[in-house]
């Protein structure tokens, strides 16, 4: 339930701030008239994330025959083998998600700017169905990005609760978004999205672990019997794994604590420069 509402958090709200400077571009650059290119954009990216994560859900779940018809016996085959396929999405949510995590870490900063850069080279030199058809794909691609990262996360979690997080997530995504809106000088949006990833960062660590669990189960590694035995405490049920999410939210908290520590000692430090010595 905590990954789920971290992630859909997470997710939310970083998609949020995706549709702000995308709005704020049009505002300040004089193109409100693009704005339901971006309501476009958006429907068709939520729809594109809906259908992959129902069909990641149909692969996960091994219901082959529902979609043999689409993709053919091959893949039918390979959703047969639950471990092999656990696995191998495990992979691929690890190498993608982990990617576009530290991506947002290393240019997070600069991602507003970057962002404006790109809508003025697909709408400022256009007119008319170009310069829509530029805002539209833009904002689908970016949208469907942050939708199939939550997918793949999603598939991942391995709780009953899994809903109820989902949704609990969702309500404190529109909520950070609102307040954003209303008190945004008062949210450390640097800190939120550091922190998250830290988060998301340890959940994949339980990802791997589990990962390699399952390609152990499925035969494909050196003494695969022994090492699925070693793994079974740490899977998300095991004796380990089950404690791992209270761990991940220890070490979020001892960062952000002194981080917070970090960034008053800077204020001091800096209140001091600027008032200078004191006159005697």
């Amino acid at each position: 339930m905590l990954q789920s509402f971290i992630i859909i958090l997470r997710e939310g709200f970083e998609s949020f701030l995706l549709v702000a400077v995308i709005f704020s571009y049009l505002r300040k650059s004089g193109r409100r008239q693009l704005s339901s290119a971006v309501y476009s954009g958006i429907g068709v990216a939520l729809a594109i994330s809906g259908g992959l994560g129902y069909l990641l859900f149909k692969m996960q779940t091994g219901q082959a025959d529902a979609i043999e018809k689409y993709f053919g016996s091959g893949i039918a085959g390979f959703l047969s083998n639950e471990a092999l396929r656990e696995a191998v999405l495990g992979v691929v949510a690890i190498v993608l998600v982990a990617s576009l995590v530290i991506h947002m870490w290393r240019h997070g900063a600069s991602m507003k700017t970057r962002m404006e850069e790109r809508l003025g080279e697909v709408s400022s030199k256009r007119s008319g169905w170009a310069a829509y058809l530029g805002i539209f794909l833009f904002t689908a691609l970016m949208i469907c990005r942050e939708g199939m990262e939550t997918a793949l996360m999603l598939l991942q979690v391995r709780s009953p609760r899994l809903v109820w997080g989902a949704l609990l997530g969702l309500l404190a995504a529109v909520s950070l978004a609102w307040a954003w809106a209303q008190f945004g000088h008062l949210i450390n949006v640097k800190r939120f999205f550091q922190v998250t990833a830290i988060f998301l960062l340890l959940f994949l660590v339980q990802v791997a672990i589990y990962t390699f669990h399952e390609f152990s189960e499925a035969g494909l590694l050196p003494n695969s019997e022994a090492l699925h035995t070693a793994t079974e405490k740490f899977s998300p049920d095991g004796l380990y794994g089950q404690w791992f999410p209270l761990v991940m939210v220890g070490v979020c908290a001892v960062w952000l604590a002194a981080a917070a520590l970090v960034d008053r000692l800077k204020r001091i430090q800096n209140n001091a420069v600027t008032l200078g010595p004191a006159k005697t």
